[in-house]
C-alpha cells in the first residue's frame, strides 16, 4: 500500500486544459447576470403562488356583491370594476376583490378591566358593517385592503376597554349591559364618519362577558333574590288589580241597579201621572155630563113651572074638576052634595082672584 501510494505521488499530475482566451469568460458573466435577474424577479414580482396566478391571468372574475380594484407597480389605480369578467395586463397589474355588501366582522377574546379592577373578557362581538362602493378607492388608498382591522377590530378593543374602565362591574354586567350595543355602534360610526366616511356601521352585537366564578355566583344569588322580590311585587300588584277589579265590578253593579231603579221609578211615576190625567179627564167629563143633566133638569123644571103657572087658571081648574067628576063612576046623593059642588066653585073663584092679584103685582 505504501509503495503504490508513493508511486501515485511520484507520477506527474495532469493539468486540466485551459480554456481559450475570450469566449469562456463572457458566457460565465452572462449566466451570472441571468441568475441575478431571475432571483430579483422572483423576490419582487412573484412573491407567492396566489400572486403568481393572478399576475399571469389575463381574464379574471369579480363576484356579485364585490368590486375589483387594481394595482400597477404597487400604486393603487382609480379603476373600479363591477361584478363580471374583466381583462388586465398579466405580470404587471394585480387586482383584489372588495366586498361592498353587508358583512359581519367577528371580534373574539376582548379582555378589559372594570372601574373596580375586576378583569372580565368579552368572548365575541359581532359588527355588521358595509363599505360603500363610491368610497372604495379613498378607503383603500388611506387604509389598505385590511381597512377593517383599523376601524373595526382594533377600534372595538379600544372602545370596550374605554367603556369598562369608566364603569363598575355591576354596571357593565347588569345595569348598562343593554346599552353597550348602541354605545359601541355610535362610537365606531362617529370615528368612521370622521376619518373613513365610506364605512357604515349598521349594528353591534355584544355577548355577555365572562367574569370570575366567585363574583358570578354572587350575581346569581342577587338575581335570585331580586327575582323573588319581583315575584312578590307582582303578586301584590295582581292582588291589588283583582281588588280594584272587584271594586269596579261592585260599583258597576250598584250603578246598574240604581239606574234600573231610577228607570222603574220614572216608569211608575209616568204610570201614576197617566192615571191621574185619566182620572182628571174622567172627572171633567163626569162634571160636564152632570152639569148638563142638572142644567137640563133645571131648565125642564123651570119650563114645567112656567107651564103650570100658565095652566093654573080658574077655567082650567074648573075643567079639571069637571073631568075628575066625569071620570068618577060613583054618584053620591044627599043634602051635602050641592053644597060640595058649591064649595068647589068657591075654590075656583078664590084661585082666580089669586091669579089676578099675581098678575097685578107683575104689572106693577
Amino acid at each position: 500500500m505504501d509503495a503504490q501510494q508513493h508511486q501515485r505521488e511520484a507520477a506527474p499530475q495532469q493539468q486540466p486544459p485551459r480554456p481559450a482566451a475570450g469566449g469562456g469568460g463572457d458566457f460565465t458573466a452572462i449566466f451570472t447576470i441571468l441568475l441575478s435577474f431571475i432571483a430579483i424577479f422572483s423576490m419582487i414580482i412573484i412573491p407567492t403562488v396566489t400572486t403568481l396566478k393572478q399576475s399571469l391571468a389575463i381574464l379574471h372574475q369579480v363576484p356579485e356583491g364585490h368590486v375589483g380594484v387594481y394595482w400597477r407597480g404597487g400604486a393603487l389605480l382609480n379603476t373600479i370594476t363591477d361584478p363580471g369578467f374583466h381583462l388586465k395586463m398579466p405580470m404587471i397589474t394585480q387586482f383584489e376583490t372588495i366586498q361592498v355588501t353587508l358583512q359581519t366582522d367577528l371580534v373574539r377574546d376582548i379582555p378589559c378591566g372594570t372601574k373596580g379592577g375586576v378583569l372580565i373578557n368579552f368572548e365575541k362581538i359581532e359588527v355588521v358593517n358595509r363599505l360603500h362602493k363610491d368610497y372604495v378607492y379613498e378607503t383603500l388608498r388611506e387604509y389598505g385592503v385590511q381597512y377593517d382591522n383599523t376601524w373595526i377590530y382594533d377600534k372595538i378593543h379600544h372602545e370596550i376597554n374605554q367603556f369598562c374602565s369608566a364603569h363598575s362591574l355591576q354596571q357593565v354586567y347588569i345595569d348598562m349591559f343593554d346599552q353597550i350595543d348602541e354605545k359601541m355602534k355610535d362610537a365606531l360610526q362617529a370615528d368612521c364618519t370622521r376619518y373613513a366616511p365610506g364605512i357604515e356601521i349598521l349594528s353591534v352585537r355584544v355577548t355577555k362577558p365572562t367574569i370570575p366564578n366567585s363574583i358570578r355566583r354572587n350575581f346569581e344569588q342577587m338575581e335570585e333574590e331580586r327575582t323573588k322580590v319581583l315575584i312578590a311585587m307582582e303578586r301584590q300588584r295582581v292582588s291589588e288589580k283583582e281588588a280594584e277589579t272587584q271594586k269596579k265590578i261592585a260599583i258597576s253593579e250598584a250603578e246598574k241597579h240604581a239606574h234600573v231603579s231610577k228607570i222603574q221609578m220614572e216608569q211608575k211615576l209616568m204610570e201614576k201621572d197617566s192615571s191621574r190625567r185619566q182620572e182628571e179627564i174622567s172627572n171633567t167629563m163626569y162634571l160636564a155630563r152632570e152639569k148638563s143633566l142638572a142644567d137640563a133638569d133645571f131648565y125642564r123644571t123651570m119650563k114645567e113651572a112656567e107651564a103650570n103657572k100658565l095652566k093654573l087658571t080658574p077655567q082650567y081648574l074648573e075643567l079639571k074638576f069637571i073631568e075628575a067628576i066625569a071620570n068618577n063612576s060613583k054618584i053620591f046623593f044627599g043634602n051635602k052634595v050641592p053644597s060640595m059642588i058649591l064649595d068647589q066653585r068657591l075654590l075656583g073663584n078664590f084661585l082666580q082672584d089669586v091669579a089676578r092679584t099675581g098678575n097685578a103685582d107683575d104689572g106693577s
